[in-house]
């Protein structure tokens, strides 16, 4: 049975494990004790190790085929050290012949509403962001180097019947007014799982795909599908310059980016058939 290590066992993780468990042996690196039981019953096997120790990472070396790579970088600076204390561990055995490295479409930054392909250039705009940017070149060097067959999968907002913007929505946080709105993009947990999967079979080797829905959302339009689908008011539509004074500057940063991802490539390459298609599809499902 081929071994798989996941990096960053949380909701996306968990929702992996139930898709290969059967067929795999699967390892989660985790740094708390108190969630080796959880892993456990979810199938992995649970390996003590921390990131941003790199010392405590020595055991990952050899270990396993393939890597899937969910961990966040540190909440600080410009650079993904985590990324690179992984790198460097598993760099000390025989190396995976695949690593799948979970990233945000976030390195674009703003993109003024345009349709965004994989090709399209990279603009970080905040901190958070270019740390992203930072863990994907360091895959992708790294990869090339050693001959391995990595995936980047740019991820935008990821949803759920227990990931909605719920409380937002009860405390009246307000929205961007319609006619200075910007796009913003989504992927239902469940589909962006059976999208990990699809790329651990199917990927073309140091390979970006977008995994996004169909959906061509603005975000006030995305505010307003939860709020009735949960029998609660819509947000306040105000100005962007209100909008912005009133809201947090870590949030305002995902408000304040506009783009379309093209999800051509996860079709065409991945063989991805979504199971919600478009947000309207999961909210409908949520209450059945």
């Amino acid at each position: 049975m081929k071994r798989i290590i996941i990096v960053g066992c949380g909701d996306i993780a968990l929702r992996v494990s139930r898709l290969l468990k059967t067929r795999y042996h699967l390892f989660g690196l985790v740094r708390r004790s108190d969630r080796f039981a959880q892993l456990r019953a979810a199938g992995f096997t649970p390996l003590p190790a921390d990131l941003d120790d790199r010392r405590s990472l020595h055991g990952l070396a050899g270990l396993a085929d393939v890597v899937l790579h969910f961990a966040p970088p540190p909440n600080q600076g410009e650079y993904d050290t985590r990324t690179r204390n992984l790198l460097a561990a598993l760099s000390r055995g025989s190396l995976p012949k695949r690593l799948i490295y979970i990233s945000t479409s976030g390195v674009y930054g703003d993109c003024g509403g345009a349709h965004v392909s994989e090709t399209y250039p990279l603009n970080a705009q905040t901190a958070r962001a270019r740390r992203r940017v930072d863990a994907e070149q360091q895959i992708r060097r790294w990869a090339k180097r050693n001959h391995v067959n990595a995936s980047i999968l740019r991820v935008p907002g990821i949803y759920a019947a227990d990931r909605l913007p719920l409380a937002r929505l009860r405390a009246g946080t307000p929205a961007i007014a319609a006619s200075e709105d910007g796009y913003t993009n989504h992927i239902h947990a469940d589909d962006l799982a059976h999208i990990v999967v699809a790329a651990l079979h199917h990927a073309k080797p140091n390979r970006v795909v977008h995994a996004s829905d169909d959906s061509e959302l603005k975000m006030g339009e995305y505010f307003d599908a939860v709020a009735d689908a949960h029998g609660l008011p819509r947000p306040p539509r105000l100005p962007r310059a209100e909008v912005e004074r009133s809201v947090s500057p870590a949030l305002w940063s995902f408000m304040n980016e506009s783009r379309r991802l093209s999800n051509r490539r996860m079709k065409n390459e991945l063989k991805v058939q979504l199971q919600y298609p478009a947000v309207a599809d999961a909210l409908a499902s949520f209450g059945r």
